[in-house]
């Protein structure tokens, strides 16, 4: 049985969230640089300038989901990583960007990619520099996490004897964060399930450095997965 629990904040504590289906998106990461010929600050007439190019592309990268994707489809599109220059009186000759771009579907993942190409080679044309372009330079991306009905109905009848129905969130809403479990989902159906660590005050979002991991769950967790074993044997 392939079924995965994952401790996820803003869900009541010891709260299941379990559907068919979609749950949770794909991923991909891009790098973007771009370069041409270094210059003094104070004379940025003499070279290319990557930094005013880099503020310039950024923007126009947020018009991809707000103006390109149709509103009834979710996507994200967010630049997690700005490198340029090491000094106060030089404009750089290069400058990195880097970021994800998450969905549910291909279209909308083949749209964003090529709407990236496009947007980067002509910013970086009109402000005269180089451009190039790295999808998922350092790992293959991530697919949608898909739970499957059959795994689901499982996952589901074992958290609902567990803590009762009104503690399980049959409707619960896509995440746009991914997970590297789809990857197994693809080889055998199975169920990604979401365990509530609490809202909390002060409780934080995922990859956040002060995310704390709720004590309170660990007995619903582990019995859980007894339950969950025990009901495989059945």
């Amino acid at each position: 049985m392939t079924i995965i629990k994952a401790n996820f904040p803003d869900i009541l504590t010891g709260h299941f969230s379990i559907k068919p289906s979609l749950i949770m998106a794909s991923f991909d990461c891009f790098e973007i640089t771009l370069s041409r010929l270094a210059t003094h600050a104070a004379m940025p007439h003499m070279g290319s300038d990557v930094m005013v190019t880099g503020a310039q592309l950024i923007t126009a990268l947020q018009t991809i989901v707000s103006r390109n994707i149709n509103p009834e489809n979710a996507a994200a599109l967010s630049i997690t990583q700005i490198h340029a220059g090491n000094t106060w009186n030089a404009i750089p000759d290069s400058l990195v960007l880097r970021g994800t771009y998450r969905c549910f579907d291909d279209a909308t993942q083949a749209l964003i990619q090529a709407r990236i190409a496009q947007l980067t080679l002509a910013t970086a044309q009109i402000f005269n520099l180089e451009s190039e372009i790295k999808i998922n330079p350092e790992n293959p991306g991530y697919p949608v996490t898909h739970n499957s009905e059959t795994k689901t109905t499982i996952a589901t009848k074992v958290a609902q004897e567990l803590v009762g129905i009104d503690q399980v969130d049959l409707a619960p809403t896509p995440s746009m964060g991914s997970e590297d479990f789809a990857f197994m989902l693809q080889e055998k159906p199975g169920c990604y399930v979401w365990l509530g660590n609490g809202t909390f005050d002060g409780n934080c979002l995922l990859h956040n450095p002060h995310y704390d991991f709720n004590d309170q769950i660990l007995t619903v967790g582990t019995n859980y997965w007894v339950n969950l074993a025990e009901y495989s044997l059945r």
